[in-house]
């Protein structure tokens, strides 16, 4: 299960989610910062949330649009005015499609989609599309700069900017390297882009872009950002499955959390604490914890039981199984060859909620197609990897 969004509402924290693999995504809801999780999905006809924003005491939920063939529900935008309890489907005007982000200037709400990007000024009652001047209408990022609304589009269109609310946009792309756009951060006047070709800062309402990845590219075969979170001076970028921070506009980069299992996925900042979410749950830390520079293990929230695919695979002889359980309980983690038999018991113990990873050693059996399977209470997930000697 992914985690694709933030919300926060006071002390509330609302995770959008999504999996592929079974209907338990959806929003969930804490209470108590992160240390335990309800789901809150009664109306949501679609539990693949990759949106999620607040007006006041309304939160709004963004999904795609759904169909027989994919398996998902009716989508689209979703509005509850009661923390999640019930979600209605607010989506006059607007077409089938996905909705992939939201962005908020006063009681305008922006929706980014598939199909450009649509305007409600009453909540989400009724949508107008406001496309003039978008080149690309992949709108996967949008992001509210004082009066200046700023969308960016899936490959070939890059940045747009709007001063009139959408009415029109303009390109604003002089400098980038790149059109692929993953998030955007506000920082004052400053403006940063997490790209496919890490992160990018301008000063000046996006007229012109500069590289600010010193330090950022700390593994040269992940060339990628797609997650931002600011705190007054300090930006939080991700490369991978690594947090970064800059105290200098981007000028310089510093590492300060490399544990995750998996490549982040959002990163979100409520109070005196930053939230990542990855494949499988979140994570939160104290943000005097970092920028003081106070190297400590993060509290994990594993809500969730998750199987993750080994890495590497195909392998030899070595590789690493990542799983998460959202309770205690006795786990198991076997292994079984392409008839269905047994060959070893990786993990045979109780094990407390959370996320974690396990080494298999495999130098003793011949190369082919295995099965590993985890089993947890009433929960049980299998996966194939590939020995290649």
């Amino acid at each position: 299960m992914s985690v694709f969004s933030f919300a926060f509402i006071g002390t509330n924290i609302f995770i959008g989610t999504a999996d592929n693999a079974a209907p338990t995504g959806g929003v969930y809801l804490s209470t108590n910062n992160g240390t335990s999780w309800t789901a809150v999905n009664s109306g949501l006809t679609n539990t693949y949330v990759l949106a999620l924003t607040v007006i006041g005491t309304n939160i709004f939920a963004g999904t795609p649009a759904g169909d027989a063939l994919s398996g998902m529900g009716e989508g689209g935008v979703f509005l509850s005015t009661n923390n999640g309890t019930n979600w209605t489907a607010v989506n006059s005007g607007l077409p089938k499609t996905n909705i992939n982000v939201f962005a908020v200037s006063g009681t305008n709400l922006f929706a980014g989609s598939d199909s450009g990007v649509f305007l409600s000024i009453n909540n989400g009652t009724t949508w107008t599309a406001v496309n003039s001047g978008l080149t690309n209408t992949y709108i996967r990022v949008l992001a509210v700069s004082g009066t200046n609304i700023f969308a960016a589009s899936y490959e070939r269109g890059g940045v747009f900017l709007s001063t009139n609310n959408g009415t029109s946009w303009t390109s604003i792309n002089t400098g980038l390297t790149t059109r692929s756009i993953n998030d955007f951060a506000i920082s004052g006047t400053n403006i940063f882009a997490a790209t496919d070709s890490l992160v990018y800062l301008s000063t000046n309402n996006g007229s012109s872009w500069t590289s600010v990845s010193s330090g950022l590219a700390s593994d040269p075969t992940i060339t990628y950002s797609n997650a931002l979170a600011v705190s007054g001076t300090n930006v939080f970028s991700n490369v991978g499955n690594r947090v970064f921070l800059s105290t200098n506009k981007g000028n310089s980069w510093t590492v300060v959390s490399d544990y995750f299992y998996s490549g982040i996925t959002a990163l979100g900042i409520n109070g005196e604490n930053i939230f990542a979410g990855e494949t499988g749950g979140v994570w939160r830390r104290p943000l005097l914890e970092i920028i003081s520079s106070v190297t400590k293990t993060p509290t994990v929230l594993s809500n969730y039981f998750t199987l993750e695919q080994n890495y590497p695979n195909p392998f030899n002889p070595f590789t690493t199984i990542s799983f998460s359980i959202p309770s205690k309980s006795f786990v198991s983690l076997k292994v079984f060859d392409a008839l269905g038999r047994e060959v070893e018991t990786i993990v045979s113990e109780n094990f407390a909620a959370g996320n974690y990873s396990r080494q298999w050693n495999a130098e003793r059996l011949p190369s082919g197609a295995y099965y590993y399977q985890l089993q947890s209470g009433a929960y049980r997930m299998t996966k194939k990897l590939v020995l290649l000697k």
